[in-house]
């Protein structure tokens, strides 16, 4: 049994005319006639009574007519969900991003995307790289966003852009009569750098090894704070200096604080777009790529 035999005897119980049922599958008349008798054979059972001049529907093919018609449908349904499978731009994506990335990246991101993939909304989530990437891989995210290094079985990792850190500090500083600023000066001063379990204060203290809470002394230290934000806040209160990314300074109040580089070589980062190997729609991750991309102009990376 066939979905073209199933064609057949609908249209024929339609028509109930040989000819004209064989018109309408576009086949010819003895190719329509064998398939029917070949699937009445099948089915140990008629479903058409013949005659001369005409075709009737036996009630058992009654039935049976009834059936085809309703696994013909199911397989139309198929089909459109095959068809639209086929236009990976289309439908939710499920992207997470690390939270000093994705305050910053996705103000920018999303615009481009939305030129690019006008039917693919985005599904937001902000984590830390530990929580993410469990997700990544059970397929509660599509995609993530983090900071390199980033390894995990079975997910592809691409590199996007890199990022240079840059300091922080209050209008009134006296590091604003520098052009740019040391790492080993950061122990001068308090430092404010996000909680455990954020993968950019160990990047920041990694890229300055000479910043340890024994280099500090005067009374200064190390001091932790929820969110770059909240960070920006207390910097701007006259609490210390901070390191960010250069794209978490793009707009900050210059009335009250200023944004100095680091000294060559600066500390950097490299942010990166991983997903799973299996992932069936890599037209989509292309586009989020390149949205990426396009949002690093906006940000001057």
């Amino acid at each position: 049994m066939t979905l073209t035999e199933l064609k057949y005897i609908v249209m024929l119980a339609d028509e109930k005319h040989f000819g004209r049922a064989a018109d309408r599958c576009h086949v010819s008349q003895p190719t329509l006639s064998v398939a029917v008798k070949k699937l009445e054979e099948e089915l140990g059972t008629a479903i058409f009574e013949r005659s001369k001049s005409s075709v009737y529907i036996t009630p058992l093919g009654e039935q049976i007519i009834t059936q085809a018609k309703r696994v013909l449908d199911q397989a139309s349904v198929i089909k459109e969900l095959a068809n639209s499978g086929k236009n990976q731009l289309k439908g939710p994506l499920k992207v997470g991003a690390i939270f000093t990335i994705a305050p910053y990246l996705f103000p920018f991101m999303i615009p481009s995307l939305n030129k690019m993939a006008p039917g693919m909304p985005l599904i937001i989530e902000e984590d830390l790289t530990e929580n993410l990437r469990p997700k990544l891989r059970n397929g509660e995210l599509d995609a993530i966003i983090v900071a390199l290094p980033f390894r995990e079985t079975d997910v592809v990792t691409q590199p996007i852009y890199e990022e240079e850190f840059v300091v922080l500090m209050p209008k009134n500083h006296p590091w604003t009569k520098l052009e740019n600023i040391k790492t080993d000066q950061l122990s001068t001063d308090n430092l404010l750098l996000l909680g455990k379990g954020h993968c950019f204060s160990e990047q920041v203290l990694e890229a300055c090894p000479l910043v340890t809470e024994s280099a500090f002394n005067d009374g200064r230290t190390i001091v932790n704070g929820s969110s770059l934000e909240t960070i920006r806040y207390m910097v701007a209160s006259g609490l210390g200096v901070t390191v960010l990314p250069k794209s978490a300074v793009t707009n900050i109040n210059h009335d009250l604080l200023e944004v100095r580089p680091f000294t060559a070589p600066a500390p950097k980062r490299t942010v990166a777009l991983a997903w799973r190997v299996s992932f069936p729609r890599p037209k989509a991750i292309e586009a989020v790529s390149q949205s990426i991309r396009d949002a690093c102009k906006h940000l001057n990376l």
